[in-house]
């Protein structure tokens, strides 16, 4: 790769990273604060209205994906005047999706209250519905086009930059209100404006490095495949949302509290994972706009096992940690056991399943390949809701949760088939061994310490386990990765001695 390419993929990973552990930090300090003062059920409220909120996002129809794999030839051979009609025709999109969202929140807000199974007071709900809803219509009627823009150009850690910036100051002023003994309402209020400021920046930054005419006229579609992302959006918007959604209609607050808290952790420690791959779909899409094969093959290798032995090694400990962890999390909290191992395993898995598929998704992404793809994700998507309905009033939790795992598992397989056949030509068996890698590993490094006791409920003795726990399963996955993929395992081991060794000197 260039140097230029290196660097912005090593800003892009770094500014990623730490707005993903910004976002695991403040994201354990505010529920567990919203849990001890309003309690877990207006937990959950908030987790389902935020889920219900989200769902406007599946009017999005995929365009988003579409447009930023639209943008990578035009910036790749800085093609301004291209550039400027497809931010002008995605900016017209985003617009109109934002005065549905606005429609969609008041409908909600009359509706929300009647879909519970707890008795809220409608204006208590609704005013909640309209505050928390601010932020999302801000996003879409002006920032979402730039936030796409910069990372189809591979400056995404600027935009990563200023969510760290807002959720920083988001938590600080959240934490005092509460401390203060606001109400919740101008909690998430405060939430809502700070917020704001997210897409006035990403703005003004865009203005002032692009010379974009955002009123160039044009005719015709400058956006290829612009419907073209649904299945793909679709899918995506179900298996993120359907299963706070299904326990909203289904179960009780209680347990989407506890499904919350859960995903709260799995989810941040994913996104935090997947931060460290930000960068890789807009540099796929730049070597394929410049037919650059062979390089194409060679980092499509390296980064597919690097994800799938990050994949094992970060979801394995958390299937071992998680448990201890939320049992001393809501050491306070007595109004909801949230002890559910059997639940915490499989959602784990899920998401697993989720970061297995990346290497393979963001390939399909960054070729343009949505209406090649869209039964894939229509099938992911319904075998996820109809597993999830039909299984949670008999097994709850657990029953959501195999939903989403099936689906991952499905989506995880078809996909590497998918670019094996038509991407990046190869033999299957490629496949077949790293998911043999992986099941070996987890199993073995499973079995020695999932019964590793916690002691004493508090942070110390977690964080003792934690060590314990992480070191086993280093040691475990790098002995059979050494039998199995010693080529690439020396090659990461040299090059974390190389940063080690630029440091000190």
């Amino acid at each position: 790769m260039e140097s230029s390419r290196r660097k912005r993929l090593k800003f892009n990973t770094v500014s990623s990273l730490l707005l993903q552990i910004t976002t695991i930090i403040c994201g354990l300090i505010l529920p567990r604060l919203i849990m001890e003062n309003f309690g877990t059920e207006v937990n959950g409220l908030l987790n389902s209205i935020m889920q219900f909120l989200q769902v406007i996002t599946f009017l999005d129809l995929g365009v988003g994906a579409v447009v930023q794999s639209s943008l990578y030839g035009p910036l790749a051979h800085r093609d301004t005047e291209e550039t400027s009609k497809i931010i002008r025709s995605a900016g017209k999109f985003f617009k109109r999706i934002a005065l549905i969202l606005l429609a969609y929140m008041l409908i909600l807000a009359a509706v929300y209250p009647f879909i519970l199974n707890q008795d809220f007071d409608s204006l208590y709900t609704a005013a909640l519905i309209l505050i928390i809803g601010i932020s999302s219509f801000a996003q879409y009627y002006f920032g979402m086009v730039d936030g796409l823009l910069l990372q189809a150009d591979q400056r995404g850690y600027v935009q990563y930059t200023a969510q760290i910036a807002t959720l920083i100051l988001n938590t600080g002023a959240c934490v005092l209100l509460i401390k203060l003994g606001m109400s919740i309402h101008l909690v998430k209020l405060a939430t809502s404006v700070i917020y704001l400021f997210r897409p006035c920046f990403l703005r003004f930054y865009v203005n002032r490095h692009y010379k974009l005419d955002r009123r160039i006229s044009y005719t015709g579609e400058p956006i290829r495949q612009k419907w073209n992302g649904i299945a793909q959006h679709v899918a995506s918007t179900v298996l993120e949302q359907t299963d706070v959604i299904v326990l909203t209609a289904f179960s009780t607050l209680a347990n989407v509290s506890i499904y919350s808290v859960y995903h709260m952790v799995i989810y941040g420690v994913k996104n935090l994972f997947i931060s460290m791959t930000n960068g890789f779909r807009s540099l796929m899409g730049e070597m394929l706009a410049k037919e650059e094969t062979e390089e194409l093959n060679r980092f499509f290798r390296w980064m597919e096992w690097l994800l799938h032995t990050g994949t094992v090694f970060i979801f394995g400990c958390i299937s071992v940690l998680i448990v201890p962890f939320v049992a001393v999390y809501t050491k306070n909290v007595t109004d909801a056991d949230y002890t559910v191992p059997a639940f915490a395993l499989l959602i784990t898995l899920a998401h697993a399943g989720h970061c297995l598929r990346l290497p393979y998704n963001s390939l399909i992404l960054a070729a343009g390949h949505y209406k090649q793809t869209q039964r894939n994700y229509i099938v992911a998507a319904l075998i996820n809701i109809v597993i999830s309905v039909l299984s949670v009033r008999t097994w709850g939790l657990i029953g959501v949760a195999i939903g989403t795992l099936c689906a991952m598992f499905y989506q995880t397989v078809w996909m590497a088939i998918y670019d094996a056949k038509n991407i990046i030509p190869r033999s299957m068996i490629e496949f077949i061994k790293h998911m043999a890698v992986d099941t070996v590993s987890f199993f073995l490094a499973f079995l020695i310490t999932f019964h590793l006791p916690l002691g004493e409920v508090s942070y110390l003795s977690w964080i003792k386990l934690s060590i314990l726990v992480v070191l086993i399963w280093f040691v475990v996955i790098a002995a059979v990765n050494y039998i199995a993929y010693r080529e690439y395992e020396v090659r990461a081991a040299r090059y974390i001695a190389n940063l080690l060794r630029a440091k000190r000197s």
